[in-house]
This record gives C-alpha cells, structure tokens and sequence, in this order.
C-alpha cells in the first residue's frame, strides 16, 4: 500500500467522515489499495478518513456472510472508539464493498443499524462494486448448471453454500441472502438509511460475478454483445453505460453471405482451442489442487466458525447476535473464474412472467415492440408499420432468467430500497472483475481509473 493509502487507514486526523473499504473473497486490504488511493486524492486527510479492515483476510473469508459481517462490525466500532479517543468527532459515515465484501458489509451495517449506531453518526454512502447481491449460483435450468450449483456450493465453506443459497440460516428456514433481503430485517432498514446508494457491475467478462447478480437484475441485457450498440454516460466513454438508456440494437441489413457465415464460425472453432486444451490439460490438474486445498479451507473454516460460536475467537461476538427479522489461493481463484464462467445463464420459458420480481417485469418480460392497433386504415398506415418495425429493431425482446423465488424476492426487496445502478463496460481485459477496481496495478487495469472518477464524482461528502 503506498504511503498515503497507509496514513488514511492508520493515522487519526480532524475528518468528520469515515469511509470503511471491504475486500471480498479470497481478499486482503492490499486489493482496495487502488481505491483507497483514488479516495486520498479528491479528498485530503481532514475531509474523509479511510478505514480497513484486516480480519476478514484471506482463507478467513471462508467462514461466511454472517461471521464476516460481525467481524467488520466489530472493527469498525473499534476504530471509531480509538478515533474517538484520539479527540476525531466522526459525523458521518460511508462503506463500500467490493464483490463479497458488498455481502459482508449488508450484514455489518444491519448490526450496526440495531446497535443504534446510526443514531450517533449519519449513513452517507453505500456502494457495492461486482458484488453477487443474488448469490454467484448459474440459473436452475439444464444439467451443467445443476451440477455446477452442488458442486460449486461445497468448495468454499460456509460462504460457498451462502453464495449458492443451500443454506438456511439460524432459524428463519431461509438462506442468508434471503434474509440479508428481507423488507422487515434490520439489513433493509440500514440500507434505506444511507442517502446515497448505488452498484457498479461489469456488463462482460466477470468470470467471478455476472451482470445479473451485481447488477440485481432478472435478466442480462447485455448476453449479446456484438447485436447491440453500446450507449455511454457522456464523459465516461467507454466504460460507464448508461443504464437508463443503455443500448440500441445494430442494423442487419442482409444476412451473411455463406463463405462468411463460414469464416465467422472457423474462427469461432479455433478462438476456442486454447480453453479446450486448457481443460484437458490443466483442469484435472488445477482441480485436484482446487479440491484438495478446499477440503483443508473447509474444515479449518468449520473450527474457526466453532470457536466463533463459543466466544473464544479472541472477542466474545455473542453481542452481535440479536434478532434478524423485525500463492495457492490466487491459482484457486483463477480455477473457480474459469470454471464458473463456461456455464452459460438459462431462461424461463415463454409464459413465466408471474414468476418475476413486480418491479422488473412491465420492463424487460414483454416484447418491445407497438402493441396492435384497432383504429381504420389509412394512407399513412404504411409509414405507421415502418415506423413500428424500427422500433422493433431498436428494442430487443429480453427473456427472464431462471432465478429461484427467493432470487425474485430479493430482486424486488432490493430495488424497492433502490440503488443507483451503474453498468460497467471494460473492453481491454477478459478479467473485469478485478479491473473494475484495479485490484492490481496492471497497464491493462486502466479503464478503473473512469469507474473510480465516476464513482467519486457521484461521492456525497
């Protein structure tokens, strides 16, 4: 971390605001370096004052949603009593939470909300970059799908069956997100405290968290890149799109001729060679390590969680336990990407509308196109349909997901709090997840630079 970044996290200063900065799986604080920067610069020392915490680190992120949330919670009250001792009247405070760590921090600010935190000090900003607010499972339908959701939800401990909602957590006879989601849980009340929310979620190439999870959305409108014309907020061009208008749909005059349609699919054959001999080569290899090295994960996670639950972690987190409802690790993380980003999404057949959130389905569940008209015809009747065919051509027909009923319910809870949503389009690298916020200082992390400005242009003080 460079020097400025150190003295935010550490030294106390006159600032009236805090801003706590989240890491996410597999994670540490040297992940949010980039950003913690970018925050030190726009704002000095005696504006803003920049907290993260260390507890959650590493294989640690392994003990779950809930454990995770209590240790955040209870850092963050630790500093802003050592803060307050040091003479710093904290006013107002802002967290952010990048991928699982936009998880961890719904939970710590539901504990915060109950423990009457917010009461003292007002909720400024709350932002989520790539974090799976619908958990990380592919859609319902189709056989690899399925094995991947069992699968995939044993290999990380309890934040893997969290991810992928096989879990019912305490006594609701609900899944964690289900809960986090909850209209009448204190996770939504501190939610609608902040003033500000918003999300930012990578249109393509997450191979961690897809648009429709970060995005809360019930859809992807975003499937099929090379049909549409990407619209973007003047400015921020060309990552930041613009989510009120995001795209319109790429004129196809003539169909390709055959030779064409012919090179297009041989060059489609061998761009993916490479990932076939990948598989064969490097995937049994990669997933006896990955196996192998979530066992171990697994059971030290599940002593950690007892000892947790025991009180003798080093903190008795029993106070946090109140009422809901009124080297290896990098290749592992590689592994994981690339296997859950060969599963494609599925959809509900047509017909399933009553299963979609209320607050999305007039939207994105019917054809855009003019609805049939009754009156006589007439000279300009031509004209009417060309003009109706244009608009069919610009506005795409976008099939629902095939969510679970809690994904639905979170889908609708979620956005009746309401999130400012930012669609992220990064071009330059085939790893959006971890350039969206340069996680690492890689030439190719550039386009991280526009999200940072973005975001903080839109940064309430």
């Amino acid at each position: 971390m460079d020097d400025a970044a150190a003295k935010s996290t550490s030294t106390p200063s006159s600032a009236e605001h805090l801003c706590v900065l989240v890491h996410g799986l597999w994670g540490n604080p040297e992940h949010l370096k980039n950003l913690s920067a970018a925050l030190r610069e726009r704002y000095a020392e005696d504006k803003l004052h920049i907290f993260i915490p260390k507890r959650n680190a590493g294989s640690f992120t392994y003990d779950g949603i809930e454990l995770g949330g209590e240790r955040v919670a209870h850092e963050i009250e630790e500093h802003l009593e050592e803060l307050n001792k040091n003479g710093n009247n904290i006013k107002k405070i802002s967290v952010i939470g990048y991928s699982l760590g936009g998880l961890i921090s719904r939970y710590a600010i539901g504990l915060l909300y109950h423990r009457g935190l917010f009461d003292k000090i007002q909720p400024i900003n709350f932002t989520t970059f790539a974090t799976p607010h619908l958990g990380v499972r592919t859609p319902l339908l189709g056989t690899h799908n399925h094995v991947w959701n069992v699968l995939g939800a044993r290999t990380l401990s309890m934040s893997g069956r969290q991810l992928f909602t096989i879990d019912t957590f305490r006594d609701t006879g609900k899944p964690l997100l289900a809960v986090l989601a909850d209209p009448t849980s204190i996770f939504i009340r501190a939610l609608a405290a902040f003033k500000h929310r918003s999300l930012y979620a990578n249109v393509v190439n997450d191979r961690t968290v897809t648009y429709y999870t970060a995005g809360i959305s019930q859809t992807d409108p975003f499937a099929k890149m090379d049909d549409l014309d990407i619209n973007y907020v003047k400015g921020y061009e060309p990552v930041i799109v613009d989510g009120d208008d995001p795209f319109t749909i790429k004129k196809r005059d003539v169909a390709p001729a055959f030779p064409q349609r012919l090179s297009q699919n041989t060059r489609n054959f061998f761009g993916q060679i490479p990932f076939a001999v990948f598989l064969m080569v490097f995937l049994p290899i990669g997933s006896t390590v990955f196996l192998v090295n979530s066992a171990i994960q697994s059971v030290r996670s599940r002593q950690r969680i007892k000892l947790h639950e025991e009180g003798k972690a080093g903190v008795d987190f029993g106070g946090y336990r109140i009422p809901l409802l009124n080297k290896v690790r990098g290749e592992v993380e590689d592994l994981f990407e690339n296997i859950n980003n060969t599963h494609e999404q599925e959809y509900l057949p047509n017909g399933s509308e009553t299963m979609t959130s209320p607050t999305q389905s007039p939207k994105i569940t019917r054809t855009h196109s003019m609805p049939k008209t009754t009156s006589p015809p007439s000279d300009n009747d031509s004209d009417k349909d060309s003009l109706a065919e244009q608009k069919r051509d610009k506005k795409p027909e976008i099939p629902t997901l095939a969510l679970t009923p809690d994904q639905f319910a979170m889908v609708e809870a979620l956005d009746n709090v309401g999130f400012q949503k930012h669609p992220v389009y990064i071009h330059n690298v085939r790893h959006s997840h971890a350039a969206i916020i340069r996680r690492m200082n890689r030439s190719a992390f550039h386009e991280g630079f526009i999200v940072f400005r973005h975001w903080l242009d839109n940064f309430q003080l």
